[in-house]
């Protein structure tokens, strides 16, 4: 089931005194993006689908609250299948929400490729990589790093993993002592564990196999959500895990550093976090200022404070995976947003890849 938090907090706890009689226009935004802001407050409302946790987001809902006052936000919280579904569902009814928001970079594109985008240039898309922007349509949010995490009680420093290819080094070597310890993502039951390890095979098919042969020789576990691999390995029953999502181990490793990560040197992957505006929206001019507001220098200083780690270019080295310790001593390598996340979920080319994975963890 989803959740749906209704954002409708009081102008006096937002500390903003009244209703503004003009529209606000941020610095350096065309003086005509006035009337955006009047369409937008005409239309009263907005929906938001997305995968990221509500509390997670709590406060940057209602830092636009505060820019926007008159506009009642819901935002709906729920996995990156069932956002899919649901959204394909209703927009075959002509109606769904107006932004769509989520880590599931390939389904997102696959969205937009089938045409379910608004085109909209954002005023703040030259603040953008261009590896983190399709069409006018597609825009990526965040920089987040994909992490190897370890319990750091149980497993020595000397002993942590810091390329793919020692990954897989140390788990074949030490199987026995690895048995049942290592934990990742289950690509046939988890979109975002497919994107990964289908986006490893694309950068060094020989380590991705040789990692998942000895995964499968440690008899590794293998789940679709990342709070529960987490968890397990901070109670010790798994001690390393691999592919994960950086912004969920870097806000858990900030409270309780018994779970440690390391960024591989070799290459690490990195994700983002997509957003469009629904060409079915109800309110597109709302969901426009929500796209503008998480892609500006406020939204994202915000997001990174929920480890969400900065795409901006001018926020790399305070606000970005540039500022985490030792980025500048790793290889980063953006998963791109556009029709190149769409290889894999060919139904013929994604059966063959999970072939090659079966056969390569039953491997001897």
């Amino acid at each position: 089931m989803y959740k749906r938090i209704a954002v409708s907090l009081t102008l006096s706890l937002l500390g903003v005194a009244g209703v503004r009689a003009e529209p606000v226009v941020p610095a350096g935004y065309p003086a005509n993006y006035a009337e955006i802001v009047k369409a937008a407050e005409n239309e009263g409302t907005l929906s938001i689908y997305s995968n990221a946790d509500a509390a997670e987001v709590s406060e940057l809902l209602a830092q636009f609250k505060a820019l926007y006052p008159k506009l009642k936000v819901e935002y709906a919280d729920q996995n990156s299948t069932e956002l899919y579904s649901r959204y394909v569902a209703e927009a075959a009814a002509g109606k769904t929400a107006d932004l769509i928001w989520s880590s599931a970079m390939d389904l997102q594109i696959k969205l937009v490729n089938d045409g379910y985008a608004l085109t909209y240039a954002s005023p703040e898309k030259g603040n953008l990589p261009d590896w983190a922007k399709w069409r006018d349509q597609a825009y990526g949010t965040t920089a987040e790093p994909i992490v190897f995490a370890y319990n750091s009680r149980l497993v020595p420093q000397a002993e942590v993993p810091r390329s793919h290819a020692d990954f897989a080094k140390l788990v074949a070597t030490r199987k026995d002592d690895f048995r049942n310890k290592v934990t990742s993502y289950d690509p046939e039951r988890s979109g975002v564990g497919f994107l990964y390890i289908t986006q490893d095979f694309q950068i060094s098919p020989t380590a991705t196999w040789d990692t998942v042969k000895a995964m499968g020789q440690a008899s590794a576990k293998f789940y679709t959500s990342t709070g529960a691999m987490i968890e397990r390995v901070v109670s010790g029953e798994h001690t390393l895990a691999y592919n994960m999502i950086g912004s969920y181990v870097l806000q858990r490793n900030r409270k309780d550093p018994t779970l440690s990560y390391v960024l591989p040197k070799d290459y690490t992957q990195v994700m983002s976090r997509i957003a469009f505006v629904s060409a079915k929206a109800k309110s597109p001019n709302a969901a426009k200022l929500f796209l503008d507001f998480i892609l500006s220098r406020d939204g994202q200083v915000e997001l990174a404070k929920r480890a969400m780690t900065s795409v901006r270019n001018d926020l790399q080295a305070t606000h970005g995976i540039a500022s985490l310790p030792g980025a500048t001593e790793v290889t980063l390598k953006p998963i791109r947003v556009g029709p190149e996340l769409l290889t894999y979920l060919d139904q013929i080319t994604r059966l063959r890849f999970l072939k090659q994975w079966q056969r390569a963890l039953l491997a001897n």
